[in-house]
């Protein structure tokens, strides 16, 4: 098995957080939203049927916690989270991945999707640190 990784284009614009059992999770560097994408470490995983039943179920729990720390994260910023969004596009790049955003109605871009959008914020480093700690400590 070959060493997982994450296409270029997932480590120009976001940050290795953790890995979890299934995915490799990394941190969006947009401070508009609290933001995560899930990776799963499948060689050559495209479409969610590339992965077997069992990676299926278990990228699905892993969805759900990262929803659950996506929450967290905006309950800790004093910002709690209206809306989940939880996506997997993959027209731009094609390996397998999940995002899941924290969306809240004053965000600026609501109700709007935030794909392709203008306007991302590279966090600061002091904060991505943070969340970088809090996502790792989830």
């Amino acid at each position: 098995m070959t060493e997982f990784k994450a296409d270029a284009a997932f480590e120009a614009g976001s940050v290795f957080a953790v890995d979890w059992p299934l995915c490799q999770i990394r941190l969006q560097d947009d401070a508009r939203f609290p933001w995560l994408i899930l990776l799963p470490r499948v060689d050559g995983a495209v479409e969610l049927d590339d992965l077997t039943p069992p990676q299926r179920a278990a990228l699905m729990e892993e969805v759900v916690r990262a929803g659950a720390v996506v929450r967290a994260l905006g309950l800790a910023a004093g910002r709690p989270i209206d809306k989940l969004n939880t996506a997997a596009l993959g027209n731009v790049t094609r390996q397998l991945h999940i995002h899941v955003v924290g969306r809240r109605r004053d965000d600026g871009l609501w109700p709007d999707p935030i794909w392709g959008r203008p306007g991302a914020r590279r966090l600061f480093e002091a904060d991505r640190e943070l969340l970088l700690r809090a996502i790792r400590g989830a």
